[in-house]
């Protein structure tokens, strides 16, 4: 039997350029070919991108994705590569109801199988009974005499289905296309998967997954093939383009490993999960730059550190904003933080602002405290306006979750918030290993020690830190994580041991924070559960856990 060289093409599609994607994949074709691979893989709905959902329902949309595998497979052949099979996601078109999420079969210039998928998530950030129709048929193809079957991402999850309909077809390699997207930890649960799926199907498993930012969700890659006996042998580097080429073996026992990915660590693997969310969010979306206020605090110097990683540092304006109330190390801290990262740094004080405001409306307590924070995010935007640049907000998960944060504010506006779903004591360990993989690289750290080190503060009033209205992060987020992450109550957190004023005072900020939850900007998911596409909660709600 000749042997079989297969090649995982991982790559970064955008929703809607179904051209782009196409020429993507032809390009990672020619290089598959080039390594003297017989058969290329690709991941779920890539001609399309992924998720696309309610594009899915336009015939016209549906008629471009057919369009676009016809032309695929016509220009395989007509650049000799038409023995080469390709296996890649599209959308299928309807018969008189739902599409399809297909994966199709290219061979000798045409489209030789389909498979639709069976098993459809309707659960965290899948909707995809919603707009999609259930496949019910097995797909086995030979390729040199290989028997392969194809499967589509929750169609491993699932027990039973269409990996057990592969028991009886003596398969020797089953390649499986997805579109997974990224949470922290949940690299160790694919590959688990996938080892018991090889060990049911008595053959090797080639896990091929998408990598790039789609609004809200981060596709990480980590594409990777395990043997029958459920060894790893090859893996992709994650949030990265990557071919990974891999010979299945002639008697079908499982060969030595070849490419192993190096492993990363959660912390690495979250931080490059927000870069490549940002950088994609604005590079999609037709802008090259982004601004953002930097207070010299240490949510605004991660998220001016993240944006210079994912744009470049001449492409982040860093403003500073300062009031009668801001300290002299907070101004420091920002223009140092510019200068490590070659931001485009400004000031613009807002004293004069804030005196024409209070001429008129003479505000105390805390709404002149908020006409301070309002008055940074008009600037913020005012400079969009005028240049063109993308806001970006640097408020983290926790303050999101208790709403400690001034709605319109620097802090909250804009297009994109790349910490959305981190929370504070996640930022401090996302700056800390920042600068360690700096200094490990001999590159000058790109955040100032002093803005880890410092009470955070929003530098509102004389001598505020953010400890005056809410309990120590640690402790909160503690607490959050308990009633966000994993929905307990009242009864249960008491039951934990947190102290009953704690739970009462934190219970009580969430809830009463969803209407500012849902006017905040798209940020990348990066934890189990995020606000916006996995946590659905009324804003006129009566229900309150504390009573």
């Amino acid at each position: 039997m000749p042997g079989l060289r297969i090649a995982l093409a991982q790559i970064n599609t955008c929703v809607g350029d179904i051209a782009g994607n196409a020429a993507l994949v032809m390009d990672r074709c020619r290089a598959a070919h080039r390594l003297g691979a017989n058969l290329v893989i690709f991941p779920e709905m890539t001609t399309t991108g992924y998720p696309i959902e309610d594009l899915a329902l336009r015939e016209s949309f549906q008629r471009a994705a057919e369009r676009s595998v016809e032309s695929i497979a016509a220009a395989l052949a007509d650049e000799g590569l038409a023995d080469l099979v390709v296996i890649l996601g599209t959308l299928g078109v309807s018969r008189g109801g739902k599409p399809f999420n297909q994966a199709v079969v290219i061979r000798d210039g045409a489209v030789e199988a389909r498979y639709n998928k069976h098993h459809l998530p309707n659960y965290g950030v899948f909707d995809e009974r919603r707009i999609f129709a259930a496949g019910e048929d097995r797909c086995v193809v030979d390729v040199r005499g290989h028997r392969v079957g194809v499967v589509i991402c929750e169609d491993i999850w699932q027990d039973g289905g269409p990996v057990s309909q592969m028991d009886d077809a003596d398969i020797h390699l089953l390649a499986v296309l997805n579109g997974s997207p990224f949470e922290e930890g949940k690299g160790h649960v694919r590959t688990e998967l996938a080892q018991r799926r090889a060990r049911e199907v008595r053959a090797p498993v080639a896990y091929v997954n998408l990598w790039g930012g789609q609004d809200d969700l981060v596709f990480d890659g980590h594409s990777f093939i395990v043997g029958a006996d459920g060894r790893a042998l090859a893996s992709a580097p994650g949030f990265t383009d990557a071919l990974v080429v891999w010979e299945v073996p002639d008697d079908f026992d499982t060969p030595a490993p070849s490419t192993i990915a190096e492993r990363t660590t959660d912390t690495e693997q979250v931080y490059w999960a927000c870069v490549t969310g940002l950088r994609d969010y604005v590079l999609k979306n037709g802008f090259g730059s982004v601004v953002l206020g930097l207070s010299g605090g240490i949510d605004s110097a991660l998220t001016a550190a993240i944006a210079a990683d994912a744009l470049g540092g001449g492409n982040v304006v860093g403003v500073s904003m300062p009031s009668p109330y801001s300290s002299e190390h907070s101004r420091d801290d920002a223009a140092d933080l510019a200068k490590r990262i070659g931001a485009d740094y400004r000031v613009e004080p807002i004293a004069s602002l804030v005196d024409a405001f209070q001429a008129q409306l003479a505000l105390e307590g805390v709404a002149e405290e908020n006409l301070q924070a309002r008055l940074r995010g008009v600037i913020l935007m005012a400079l969009s306006n005028r240049e063109g640049h993308l806001v970006i907000a640097p408020g983290n998960k926790s303050e999101l979750a208790t709403g400690y944060a001034t709605i319109y504010d620097a802090g909250s506006i804009g297009g994109f918030a790349p910490l959305k779903d981190v929370d504070k004591s996640r930022v401090w360990d996302l700056a800390r290993w920042r600068n360690a993989y700096a200094r490990s690289r001999g590159e000058v750290e790109p955040i100032p020690e002093s803005s880890i080190t410092k009470p955070p503060s929003a530098e509102l009033r004389p001598g505020q830190t953010d400890q005056d209205s809410l309990p120590p992060y640690e402790l909160l987020d503690e607490v959050l994580d308990a009633y966000v992450e994993h929905a307990e109550g009242r009864e249960e957190l008491l039951a934990r041991g947190f102290d009953a004023a704690v739970v009462d005072k934190v219970l009580s900020l969430v809830d009463r924070a969803e209407w500012k939850r849902r006017q905040y900007p798209p940020g990348p998911k990066v934890t189990a559960l995020a606000f916006g596409r996995d946590r659905r909660l009324p804003i006129t709600s009566r229900w309150r856990e504390n009573g």
